[in-house]
């Protein structure tokens, strides 16, 4: 699957964190990144934390920091949340959310999981081989017991929240990715999940 449909977000923010990702995605769209996910975390210090990365899913320390200067003028101008909060310019990380249906095709064959809006089947949390994009349905190699492993597809409508798995597979796979894009560009680049900017 290619397009602007592959590419755009299916997961959506609500409340303050909402209003973070309508400011902040055309300014790293204008910086050549794409938004991932928009998280505001409670407690002492409020962090508002911004998930990007380049298309081809890289992100470096310096990347953070630029995104993090151009942004912190604008929600400063635009307050979206009431006090003093810490900004967080972050990579999506190995075990990363999946949130456009290009990254199910591009992580196929790893390990994930799914957690979905509604019960299917007596349940909400899926976990298996992500098998790709067809047919405009995630689909998940699923171990259903006595069943035996089966591939279940589920609309993106219906998906709360998906993510890959931490394992030795997607670690070596994710560090293999790094060096192939540190090859492509100069200067060098973090393994994804290692780049943070905190401001």
């Amino acid at each position: 699957m290619s397009g602007p449909a592959a590419q755009a977000r299916f997961v959506r923010e609500t409340g303050v964190a909402a209003t973070v990702a309508a400011l902040a995605e055309p300014v790293l769209e204008g910086l050549g990144f794409r938004l991932v996910r928009v998280r505001i975390m409670g407690g002492q210090d409020m962090i508002v934390e911004i998930m990007a990365e380049r298309p081809d899913g890289s992100m470096t320390v310096e990347d953070c920091r630029s995104v993090s200067v151009n942004l912190s003028p604008l929600l400063d101008v635009h307050e979206p949340l009431p006090g003093s909060y810490r900004l967080q310019i972050s990579s999506p990380g190995i075990d990363r959310p999946l949130v456009r249906p290009s990254d199910f095709e591009h992580w196929a064959g790893y390990e994930t999981k799914i957690e979905l809006k509604e019960m299917v089947g007596g349940r909400k949390r899926f976990r298996g081989r992500l098998d790709g994009y067809e047919g405009e349905e995630v689909r998940i190699a699923v171990d259903l017991g006595k069943d035996g492993q089966q591939v279940l597809g589920f609309p993106l409508g219906l998906i709360a929240d998906a993510r890959l798995v931490l394992t030795d597979d997607l670690i070596r796979e994710s560090l293999r990715r790094a060096k192939k894009s540190e090859a492509g560009t100069s200067g060098a680049l973090k393994p994804a999940g290692s780049a943070r900017q905190v401001s």
